[in-house]
């Protein structure tokens, strides 16, 4: 038995229909597995359809049956996609899940014989491998058996979810334009029939060019809203029209209105030619934007950029400015006479070229830090001047911020510090001489200290005393003495010059106080009256607190507290304490001198039984270079 759709056509006729892929699949289709049986058992009313379907051009598809078995034509086969050939021959219900419950409803109807015509109807369907919106119209009718009672569901399948989406979006861009311009108090619409001479506009349009809202809604010639234009620019005005009105091409033009009270305001008016089938303009529609708050901006920042300008000419530092990158984009004229680089140069790679060899390796790491961070930039470096010289220079910058934080600009001066720089370096040596001769008084006051007490037993102890708290003076002056610190002025920590003066009470190779706690960085005005300050609460602790027994300890903690800085001296481990002695000895005012007088802090001692707590108070800015010692 065939099971052709086209059991009477010769090979050659067969062959060419098969040509379409999708009746070649009907007559390979295995219908013998399928509900609806082998082709030849199909009614003759049915299989005369198919023929007609597969001939179509226009996508159609066939639910038979109460499942919706699925036959369709290589048209709907293309609007099928990743779906077909899958669903060939399903029954619609799984064939499209899901829009299961529309096709249902739709094979209902055919069954009972009733035609139906969606139009635009929007189907979320898989065709492509994820769920997407699709609009399409619709039409439904019934197909009839050989005795006339239906049998399924013709559909005949017209996409147009091209035309929807391009219609929504024409809608959203319309409604977009029609909310700018009645949200926007600054723009304003006209047409001009230039055939006829007339321009209609809305209301904001003539109230820019002073004219009632009515005749302009109505129509007024040209001229009349030429009227409004200032007598600076009609002329150009007029010349651009012509030139737009000629050639076809857009009209846009900046110019002033003069208000009737004498005011002027600068406006954009753009457009663009509407030529009829003779190739002449016939109307020219556009839009005007009053722009005077932008010219009035742009002109202050033109005014702004030319001060900004003179004051960096006239500064003595070079001056030079970066984008966010670091590229350079402008220089001062200081800076093209110190580097006699041809002026008018930006060249952000000449840098490594002015640069000392031996200082671009130290200078680049700091500029790519602060690029990277946004920290200010700081770096002395040598330059090289356009005598071939190489002179000192210090670079600073620091970034420009918009209101979001994000940088904009980074700003940047360089200022010629080479004569000051050889004169601190001169200075420093004389600083260091100073230093190691002060040193060197310390050692001969020591020693002198020594002979004069060698023939008197009686003043041996005065005499140990004494030559110990020298000892602390020349420690807190070595310890920051010029030649120890990198750079001239730099501030140390207070927990490295305790740990200097706290090396005498080791004890097997071990560190009885330990320093806990924030450290403090001090300079050389704080340094003395500290290493005064720990000596004799070490000497006292040596001889009468836990120092003075094996196994006793110190515990200092620093802390930050507000404005002030906190420490606290505790010992354990020592003798029991019985009775609160009376602090009136050298020592003791020695302390307080050095603590309220000369640092203009506050000190509390506590007698615990486990031991002595000296609590001291200090002023941040006490530990400073920037101090003044307290007389």
């Amino acid at each position: 038995m065939p099971k052709s759709l086209f059991p009477s056509a010769s090979t050659e006729t067969r062959a060419r229909l098969e040509q379409d892929p999708t009746l070649k699949l009907i007559n390979d289709y295995d219908w013998s597995s399928n509900p609806l049986g082998p082709i030849p058992t199909w009614p003759e009313s049915l299989r005369g359809a198919v023929r007609v379907m597969m001939a179509a051009s226009t996508p159609m598809v066939m639910m038979i049956g109460a499942t919706g078995i699925l036959i369709y034509n290589n048209a709907y086969a293309g609007f099928a996609a990743d779906r077909h050939p899958e669903i060939f021959g399903m029954p619609a219900l799984e064939a499209w899940p899901e829009i299961a419950e529309f096709n249902r409803h739709k094979i209902k109807l055919g069954l009972r014989g009733h035609s139906l015509i969606l139009r635009d109807q929007e189907l979320v369907l898989n065709r492509y491998g994820q769920l997407e919106s699709g609009w399409m119209d619709l039409h439904y009718s019934p197909l009839l058996n050989d005795d006339g009672v239906p049998l399924g569901t013709l559909c005949i399948v017209h996409e147009t979810t091209d035309r929807v989406v391009a219609e929504k979006a024409l809608a959203r861009s319309e409604e977009r334009m029609s909310l700018a311009l009645s949200g926007a108090s600054l723009i304003g619409t006209w047409d001009w029939d230039v055939t006829k001479n007339i321009v209609t506009a809305d209301d904001k349009f003539a109230k820019l060019y002073n004219l009632d809202p009515l005749h302009a809604g109505l129509g007024a010639p040209l001229e009349d809203f030429m009227g409004a234009i200032h007598p600076d620019d009609v002329e150009r005005v007029t010349v651009t029209i012509e030139a737009s009105l000629a050639d076809g091409s857009p009209f846009q033009s900046e110019y002033r209105l003069v208000a009737p009270d004498g005011s002027v305001r600068w406006v954009i008016a753009s457009g663009r030619p509407r030529r009829g089938a003779d190739g002449t303009t016939q109307r020219l529609p556009g839009v005007v934007v009053d722009v005077t708050d932008q010219r009035l901006t742009s002109d202050a920042l033109v005014e702004s950029e030319l001060r900004f300008r003179t004051l960096a000419d006239t500064m003595p530092q070079m001056v030079w400015s970066t984008l966010p990158d670091g590229v350079h984009d402008y220089y001062n004229a200081r800076w093209y006479e110190f580097t006699g680089v041809p002026a008018g140069s930006t060249d952000s790679e000449i840098w490594k070229d002015l640069i000392h060899p031996d200082d671009v390796e130290c200078a680049q790491p700091v500029w790519f830090h602060a690029l990277a961070t946004g920290a200010p930039y700081q770096m002395e470096y040598r330059l090289r001047h356009h005598s071939g010289l190489y002179r000192w220079t210090l670079g600073l910058a620091l970034p420009i911020r918009d209101a979001s934080g994000q940088i904009i600009r980074w700003i940047g001066t360089c200022t010629d510090i080479h004569e000051t720089r050889l004169a601190t370096e001169e200075r420093e040596i004389v600083t260091q001489e100073l230093s190691h001769r002060i040193k060197n008084i310390f050692a001969v006051l020591t020693g002198i200290i020594s002979l004069s007490a060698r023939g008197r037993p009686e003043v041996k102890d005065f005499a140990d005393e004494l030559r110990q708290r020298v000892y602390a003076l020349g420690e807190a002056h070595d310890f920051v003495r010029p030649q120890n610190t990198d750079e001239p002025g730099q501030q140390r920590s207070l927990r490295a010059l305790v740990s200097r003066l706290m090396q005498p009470y080791r004890e097997n190779e071990q560190d009885r106080v330990d320093y806990t706690g924030e450290d403090a960085e001090i300079d050389d005005g704080a340094a003395t009256p500290l290493a005064l300050l720990f000596h004799e609460l070490g000497t006292n602790a040596a001889k009468y607190g836990s120092l003075s027994l094996a196994g006793g300890r110190v515990h200092i903690t620093g802390a930050t507290v507000g404005d002030s800085y906190h420490l606290t001296w505790k010992e354990q481990g020592g003798p029991p304490i019985s009775e609160v002695p009376q602090l009136n000895g050298f020592g003791s005012r020695l302390i307080r001198l050095s603590v309220e007088g000369q640092l203009n802090g506050q000190i509390e001692t506590k007698w615990e039984p486990d031991g002595l707590q000296v609590v001291v108070q200090l002023p941040q800015e006490a530990l400073r270079r920037t101090a003044r010692l307290k007389t």
